[in-house]
């Protein structure tokens, strides 16, 4: 006699979940298809197929992270495919999880550092979802700032001796202060030298100010010559270094510079990955570069990391979602963020609206960035991330703009003033406005000149690997069309084939 197949058992989970959220059958189906498409995912599945989910059929592939997602959007809480009694897949929506404490969100971002650093190709295949911004955005506004953050040594109770406020305190909220003098006469304890960094190990301010030191670096390279030059090296020193740091031991106040020092590489890993348009996993590092703000208590930080959320949207086309994540950050930092910043806030949500074709939005908004720039003094405590920000940048957003929005006289005079005013080792900026500048001469008629300009940014492109700049270059030739059979452009092509 043959063996009955094992008889399932009703997934009283997921039924209970779908009466909290209200779904009928047919309901839960047809969202999880939509969401699938924004995968590219063609599925199919049907009020039957929820049935025998609620039997006990599992689910295959991605499907349980996406049902997941549905009841997550749905109930305002982030769920599992565990929570809804299925089995754990391959998840298209890991790393766009905002961490409920700052212990889950080192495992969240560790995670994703690992996957990136090995031979996980198909992370980098993963698609941008506009989706995904709404709940991490949301968190992020509404949530609560993290009341500690500190990693003391759990045998003793205390942080490293260099964080302890008072003498022989064991409290890792202690007040913490600069290490103290040895008493005369008494010989300094010398540090154990460390070879390789490894979990457990207490953290100086030495190691947060390498880590500084180091995103200084990686941001150079990546401005001069596309984040596709060392953004694997990025990676790899995120998961063999930084990791192990934040599984250090360390209190409050140091944990708060660690954290923030964490954010700021792992935003530039999300940034060199949107350089090379590797757009879901870039989403998903901003996700976790924002949660590592807040637990760094850097407001001001993770209202830039929008604004980087907020130009990819730019990028992508997503101008509405674009829009949203500039004015969330707007709101979330308050008017006490410096003229600087605040002009910074302005000028990305003017982009959105150039995107959407709102002009009166736009040109408001661009007012805004234009009066907040000309408050600014040169003693303001700017963030080092807001200094870049500088008349040149705000003429090259007002360039941009002008050119989504069609009005090529305004867009060439924007973007040769930005040009005279940015500085050399800016390359790909550069390129970008150049770019925007051959643009608007072709949207002027002034075809001989735009094919210069064109050319000269193509030349750029192809000494960087940046699939931005490539694309850039692209697009204007996709402008180029109607005017194919034109001297110029025809020379503009010669010029371009030759550079291989």
């Amino acid at each position: 006699m043959s063996e009955r197949p094992p008889q399932r058992i009703p997934n009283r989970q997921l039924a209970a979940l779908i009466a909290e959220a209200g779904f009928s059958n047919a309901g839960l189906a047809r969202r999880v298809d939509q969401l699938g498409l924004e995968h590219g995912l063609d599925l199919r599945y049907d009020k039957t197929s929820v049935t025998r989910w609620l039997r006990g059929q599992q689910p295959r592939g991605t499907t349980p992270a996406l049902i997941a997602e549905v009841f997550t959007r749905r109930l305002g809480r982030r769920l599992s495919a565990q929570d809804l009694g299925l089995d754990a897949c391959a998840p298209v929506y890991a790393g766009l999880e905002f961490a409920a404490t700052p212990e889950e969100a080192v495992d969240i971002v560790g995670g994703l550092w690992r996957k990136d650093s090995g031979s996980h190709a198909e992370l980098r295949k993963i698609a941008f979802t506009p989706a995904g911004l709404v709940v991490p955005s949301r968190d992020w506004l509404i949530g609560r700032a993290d009341e500690r953050v500190g990693h003391p040594d759990l045998a003793t109770g205390t942080p490293s001796p260099y964080e302890q406020g008072t003498r022989g305190s064991r409290d890792p909220a202690a007040r913490e202060g600069p290490p103290r003098v040895p008493v005369q006469g008494r010989p300094a304890a010398v540090p154990r030298q460390r070879t390789e960094r490894t979990a457990g190990q207490r953290v100086s301010g030495g190691d947060i100010a390498a880590l500084r030191s180091v995103g200084e670096l990686f941001r150079a390279l990546d401005q001069a010559y596309g984040g596709g030059h060392a953004r694997q090296a990025l990676v790899r020193y995120l998961e063999h270094e930084v990791e192990p740091i934040l599984r250090g031991l360390y209190g409050e106040v140091t944990g708060r510079r660690l954290f923030a020092a964490a954010a700021d590489l792992t935003r530039l890993a999300g940034w060199t990955s949107y350089d090379i348009a590797a757009h879901g996993l870039a989403q998903r590092y901003f996700v976790q570069a924002l949660r590592l703000a807040q637990a760094a208590g850097d407001r001001a930080y993770g209202s830039y990391v929008l604004i980087t959320m907020s130009r990819q949207a730019v990028y992508l086309g997503h101008g509405r979602e674009a829009v949203q994540l500039a004015r969330v950050a707007q709101q979330g930092v308050g008017s006490s963020a410096p003229p600087v910043v605040q002009a910074l806030l302005h000028a990305v949500e003017a982009r959105g609206h150039a995107v959407l074709g709102e002009v009166r939005a736009c040109t408001a908004s661009l007012v805004r960035a234009e009066r907040a720039l000309e408050t600014s003094r040169p003693g303001d405590d700017v963030p080092h991330w807001g200094r870049h920000f500088d008349e040149a940048q705000l003429a090259d957003e007002f360039g941009h703009c002008y050119r989504d929005l069609q009005q090529y006289r305004a867009a060439v005079q924007h973007a040769e003033r930005s040009l005279q005013l940015r500085a050399p080792a800016l390359a790909r900026s550069r390129l970008f406005c150049r770019v925007v500048l051959a643009t608007g001469r072709l949207g002027l008629g002034e075809l001989d000149q735009a094919c210069l300009l064109g050319a000269e940014a193509a030349q750029q492109a192809a000494e960087m690997r940046s699939a931005r700049a490539v694309e850039y270059v692209r697009d204007f030739e996709r402008r180029l069309e109607p005017f194919r059979d034109a001297a110029a452009v025809r020379n503009y092509r010669d010029r371009v084939a030759a550079i291989g």
